[in-house]
């Protein structure tokens, strides 16, 4: 059996009854609307996550992200052969899930090729007609299952996520950035190979949590969750530069550089200003901006 270690956050249990808390409308945001100044008025406002009375369009826009957070994932050389997936939550039909093709490099992804699987993993009507990665629906599935408050569950084998999981170890405080994460991120501290059982998806949600954006999963590398893809691509990619400045720190200290850790005041006042679904929708939009750019709009088609 495994255990389970959560980081500053209460002991961990499936949800499988509770219903999503509605985001706020980002103008009425608070707290997301402090980040940024606008005039003297108080007129201008932050977007934020847009949205929809037409779940189709919904759709639409969703899959035109999701394709370009793989893009992104692809800049960022998180591909390792057949490994890596992207899950997001379908607008219009609700017990359906779009998902990456099997064996398609992120960095040619377009919201045409990705696939629309049923609530057991079987590719439907609706999306690019190919097969998925089998251990990717078992791990997305039960998250979905779990928490459903997630649209969109990001996973890869990056090269700085993978190394730190071996320790088994939550990052530490070590800079601003990091305080994305505090409080809300967990470890899987076991690993049953590749996820293609069921039980090993179940255990991983567990190991997630009711409130956590991201868990470390020891020997394999980063899950991170979000309310939209943006979300969970951004927060994927800022855990991994987490990693990575881990590992170089601990390479420092080993040498006699001590470590200064951000202590639980800051880092929680930090936290507490940033982790909000629109702000993390937001830090992904100059991203997906460039991808759109250096496509010349292909990864929308």
């Amino acid at each position: 059996m495994s255990t389970i270690t959560v980081t500053e956050t209460q002991p961990t249990r499936l949800v499988t009854q509770n219903q999503p808390q509605p985001i706020p409308a980002a103008a009425d945001d608070a707290k997301f609307q402090a980040t940024a100044r606008g005039d003297r008025n108080g007129t201008l406002k932050l977007p934020g996550i847009p949205t929809f009375t037409d779940p189709l369009e919904k759709r639409k826009w969703m899959k035109e992200h999701m394709a370009a957070a793989f893009r992104f994932f692809g800049k960022q050389g998180y591909g390792e052969g057949i490994s890596g997936h992207i899950s997001m939550r379908d607008p219009v039909l609700k017990d359906h899930f779009w998902m990456n093709p099997y064996a398609k490099h992120f960095s040619v992804m377009k919201a045409s090729d990705l696939v629309l699987v049923d609530s057991e993993g079987y590719v439907t009507e609706g999306g690019a007609q190919t097969p998925i990665n089998e251990a990717g629906f078992m791990i997305h599935s039960e998250i979905h299952k779990a928490r459903p408050d997630v649209i969109a569950a990001a996973h890869t084998h990056g090269i700085y996520g993978k190394t730190w999981s071996a320790f088994g170890k939550p990052v530490e405080m070590l800079s601003q950035d990091a305080c994305n994460f505090y409080g809300r991120l967990s470890i899987y501290d076991d690993h049953g190979g590749i996820a293609l059982a069921q039980d090993e998806g179940a255990q991983i949600a567990n190991a997630l949590g009711e409130k956590n954006i991201a868990c470390i999963l020891q020997n394999h590398g980063l899950l991170t969750v979000g309310s939209t893809v943006d979300e969970a691509a951004f927060l994927f990619a800022s855990l991994d530069h987490a990693c990575h400045s881990q590992l170089m720190a601990d390479a420092a200290a080993a040498n006699g550089v001590p470590k200064k850790i951000i202590n639980h005041e800051v880092a929680q006042y930090t936290a507490d200003a940033v982790q909000n679904p629109h702000n993390f929708y937001t830090e992904f939009q100059p991203e997906f901006e460039l991808v759109v750019e250096e496509s010349n709009g292909r990864v929308l088609q």
